[in-house]
């Protein structure tokens, strides 16, 4: 598998992983060479580890639902099988075999959603029962894709077409198409819904344009331009909580903050910043422009910039609200957690906050302040083989877990009790093994 090697010293072996937020990036989860780890993300200066597992080989598939027990994972070693594991207890719920291999797996409440380069299985998640297949879709060979986390709206959105930029959005409790949008000219490179699934971003392969759409409707509601000069690869968007803001990172040092708001009919009602005055001055001068020109110049810019301090790899974001203020966390390709400050009234660039190492170092240093900007970060580019491993992050060598299968303490290191919030809640129910009875070796 591409990815597992790569340049460097004589005889030295580049491992990858994956990372991936949950559903409501309350936790972090990484793929090593090893096995995985999942990191609770609720303070900013301390990034707790509540599990690690050594038990599965080459992992570069791993998505938790939510707060609860339930983690999938896909290894290396055996791609077209799906393991689903309740990490809290030590035990395998199910597995499950696919014709080809798993380019990426989505879940929410009520499904789980797996993604071959040609086909997609949709299973109910409380029983794995498999309720529908979409066979003969358009080659997706990235596995892009996005399923909302809505309770009540559970929508998925993948590619429509290998030559231009249509979306197709299906419904996953009705199990039908509801409508294929337009997007872009040039085939996607990203998707996103918001926590709502009322609105979904996109952008496509040249990088330039980020569009947000409304759902079901697929009318357009807002456009952003992240840059004319040069084409690039979206690797990343993702919506704040309130779907106020929208974020986008790619392969180079920028990551974008868009700000989701509908200006009032007056300008009073424009907020006095230089930004504003800028668009206003732009949209009195595009309209004695010719259309595309009149088009690109009435685009909104980005509210808030970061400026990673390496570029050309691939990395993962997310904005959260960590101890009351909001936050954007960038996990990046060279195994750190960066988390930076973002301030929702002036937007401007973000700053600093701190960044955590994530793997490659001992836990005496773990975690590290930033002390400087001109501090240097280690750039190892990899290659890699679907979307799913959008963040992928070297591992450490073997793993040096001390909780690796059952604990008592669920996976909490050095006796810490695991907080309330990490249970499941809602509908399912992970804490009673009955919700998922432990059927094994099926096919699809």
């Amino acid at each position: 598998m591409e990815g597992a090697d790569g340049a460097g010293e004589p005889g030295r072996r580049l491992q990858f992983g994956c990372a991936s937020f949950n559903q409501d990036s309350t936790s972090l989860a990484l793929g090593t060479r090893s096995g995985y780890q999942l990191f609770s993300l609720t303070s900013v200066e301390k990034l707790d580890c509540i599990h690690e597992s050594a038990n599965t080989p080459d992992v570069y598939i791993v998505e938790r639902l939510f707060s609860s027990s339930l983690v999938v994972v896909v290894s290396a070693a055996m791609p077209q099988r799906m393991n689903i594991y309740h990490f809290k207890k030590g035990t395998e719920i199910c597995n499950y075999s696919y014709p080809s291999s798993i380019l990426s797996v989505k879940l929410n409440r009520q499904r789980l959603v797996v993604f071959l380069e040609e086909s997609i299985y949709v299973h109910n998640i409380k029983d794995m029962k498999l309720l529908k297949t979409l066979l003969d879709t358009p080659s997706n060979p990235s596995g892009l894709c996005a399923l909302s986390t809505n309770q009540s709206s559970s929508y998925l959105a993948y590619p429509g077409s290998v030559t231009s930029g249509d979306i197709v959005v299906h419904d996953t409790n009705s199990l039908s198409t509801v409508v294929t949008i337009p997007a872009h000219d040039s085939p996607l490179a990203a998707l996103a819904f918001n926590a709502s699934a009322t609105k979904l971003a996109s952008a496509s392969e040249k990088g330039t344009v980020i569009r947000v759409f409304s759902v079901p409707e697929g009318e357009r509601l807002f456009e952003f331009r992240r840059g004319m000069k040069r084409y690039v690869n979206i690797s990343s968007l993702s919506f704040s909580l309130d779907a106020q803001f929208l974020c986008a990172s790619s392969n180079t040092e920028t990551v974008h903050i868009f700000k989701l708001e509908q200006l009032g009919a007056s300008a009073e009602d424009e907020a006095a910043t230089w930004t504003a005055y800028m668009g206003k001055m732009f949209s009195a001068a595009s309209s004695y422009l010719p259309g595309p020109v009149s088009g690109m110049m009435s685009q909104d810019r980005a509210f808030a910039t970061v400026h990673l301090l390496s570029s050309g790899q691939r990395n993962v974001c997310t904005l959260v609200t960590i101890q009351r203020l909001l936050r954007l966390l960038v996990a990046t390709a060279d195994g750190q957690l960066f988390i930076y400050n973002v301030d929702p009234q002036d937007g401007g660039e973000c700053q600093l906050a701190y960044k955590h190492r994530l793997v490659g170092v001992d836990d005496e240093t773990h975690s590290e302040e930033m002390k400087s900007e001109g501090g240097q970060l280690t750039q190892e580019t990899h290659s890699f083989p679907s979307y799913a491993e959008t963040a992928a992050l070297p591992a450490s060598g073997h793993a040096t877990a001390t909780l690796t299968g059952y604990s008592e303490d669920g996976g909490a290191k050095q006796g810490d009790v695991i907080p309330e919030h990490e249970f499941a809640v809602g509908p399912v129910c992970l804490d009673d093994e009955n919700e998922f009875p432990p059927v094994s070796n099926q096919k699809c």
